[in-house]
């Protein structure tokens, strides 16, 4: 299969917090970075210096097709290794060249700025070798580069030069570890990766700088099985779910990755296997993607595109300058934008993916309920976040049906938590409380506004609109029904009178 689906989110990771609005390297939020996924050289994490140099993942195969043992992994490791960008003015009073923090060369601008080096190593191991461990070293050399920077005149520099630009990348090392185990009827693999590099103390730098020139950053894996399918950790087939309890995981994550199989008669279980594993520092869901939307990378995947981009338009001449000086990559991010015409613009909009929906049956009678757009209330034409839609939606007079019994503003219940939404929850078990609206969220979840019914101050929440909300399945309809209330303003004209 083909690994470009499974790449574009996998570089969304690795990218991820790489530079971020305003893309700026003078911007605060951008005096710290390479936040996901560091791993650390030795020691680094027991002085305080960096991050600790493991991660492991453990994830559950099982076998589909061929003889025993006759399938095999694949594991891509993916990271980015830490490159300075020094740039240097030449100074003529002292004949060489001297580093600066930025620098003008005709109309071109330059700042000094870490960058960074994508790496991709790739390691195929049988099932023999995972079954009795297998073990790889991973080498990735250092290297300085010098490019000499053209003269306002545009040619190329020679004899006075007006600046240079050093990169230079410091030698890592890793080691990576695989092993198989049986458990209950399936494979658990376990890949671990370890940072094993050589710290080179530098009097000119700090220990956290020299820490992270010897670093795995955005560290995650990209698991392919042949011959066999990895199965969901995050929601397994009921055969595999014990065992997936039992799995560890350490600074990483499995899911499934890849393109969503079609349904083939078992339902729900087709679409908890998959032939790729993305073991990404960031949680997510299995089949994760990119939004077909989005026009490139933003380098903060939990943003919204369409955010990032107006605010990207709404930067001054001299910030986008200065943006574009500080990175390649910001300067795409600054040109693509620049360049969006209106009609891009507004396919960033998005659609509203309504995940409750029923669609029609397919032909083999399985439901699809992916991207179906979600039901209006009042108005059948009228879109979600339309107010018309909302004509019918009256929770003060909604119900909704618990145990047989339906319950609305005024109904009586008791309280049992199980969602543990919020610590306070286990103070209301077996509390009675009053039902003030039952209401609906546009993903089809229904809510039930409540206030205690012993509580001096229930009139008073109620009055302000000051409410405890819990699910129906955590409520018990009290058949008494409670007496007319009275306004809290009502009370007080009573005493008056």
């Amino acid at each position: 299969m083909s690994l470009d689906q499974v790449r574009a989110v996998a570089d969304a990771v690795l990218y991820e917090g790489y530079l971020l609005y305003p893309y700026r390297a003078t911007s605060r939020k951008n005096q710290v970075r390479w936040q996901f996924g560091v791993l650390g050289p030795p020691g680094a994490a027991e002085d305080g210096s960096g991050e600790e140099p493991g991660m492991s993942t453990q994830c559950l195969l099982e076998e589909v097709e061929g003889p025993p043992s006759a399938w095999s992994v694949r594991i891509h490791l993916r990271f980015l290794q830490l490159q300075t960008r020094t740039v240097e003015r030449y100074d003529d009073r002292r004949g060489r060249h001297v580093p600066v923090d930025r620098l003008t060369v005709g109309d071109q601008h330059w700042m000094s700025w870490d960058e960074a080096v994508e790496h991709e190593i790739v390691l195929d191991l049988s099932a023999e070798e995972l079954l009795s461990g297998a073990q790889e070293d991973v080498t990735v050399d250092g290297h300085e580069d010098v490019e000499q920077l053209a003269d306002p005149g545009g040619g190329p520099v020679t004899g006075d030069p007006a600046g240079r630009i050093v990169r230079r990348r410091w030698p890592l090392r890793a080691r990576v570890t695989a092993t198989t185990t049986e458990d209950d009827g399936v494979t658990r693999l376990e890949v671990r990766v370890d940072n094993v590099s050589e710290r080179r103390p530098d009097p000119h730098a700090t220990p956290k700088d020299t820490a992270i020139r010897t670093s795995l950053i955005g560290t995650h894996l990209v698991l392919e099985a042949e011959g066999a399918r990895f199965v969901s950790v995050i929601d397994p087939p009921t055969p595999a779910a014990a065992a997936a309890r039992r799995c560890v995981q350490h600074r990483c994550w499995p899911v499934l990755s890849g393109e969503r199989p079609p349904s083939d008669g078992r339902g729900e279980e087709a679409e908890r296997t998959s032939a790729v594993v993305l073991a990404s520092p960031i949680i997510l869901y299995d089949f994760p993607e990119v939004a077909e939307q989005s026009a490139g990378a933003l380098f903060d995947s939990t943003e919204i595109d369409e955010i990032l981009t107006l605010r990207v338009m709404t930067m001054t001449e001299a910030e986008k300058a200065e943006a574009r000086a500080t990175d390649p990559r910001a300067r795409e991010i600054i040109d693509r934008c620049d360049e969006m015409t209106p009609s891009a613009l507004q396919k960033l909009h998005g659609v509203l993916r309504y995940p409750h929906a029923i669609a029609p049956e397919v032909p083999d009678g399985v439901a699809d309920i992916r991207n179906v757009d979600p039901p209006t209330f009042g108005e059948p034409d009228a879109p979600w976040w339309d107010p018309a839609a909302d004509e019918a939606v009256r929770p003060e007079l909604d119900a909704v049906v618990i145990d047989g019994t339906p319950v609305s503003k005024g109904s009586l219940v008791r309280v049992h938590p199980s969602r543990r939404a919020d610590a306070q929850d286990l103070f209301f078990r077996d509390q009675v409380a009053r039902v003030t609206a039952v209401l609906s969220d546009v993903d089809g979840g229904v809510h039930v506004a409540l206030v205690l019914a012993d509580d001096p101050a229930a009139d008073l929440h109620d009055w302000y609109g000051r409410y405890w909300y819990f699910a129906p399945d955590e409520l018990e309809p009290l058949p008494e029904a409670p007496p007319t209330e009275q306004h809290p303003d009502e009370h007080r004209e009573e005493s008056r009178s």
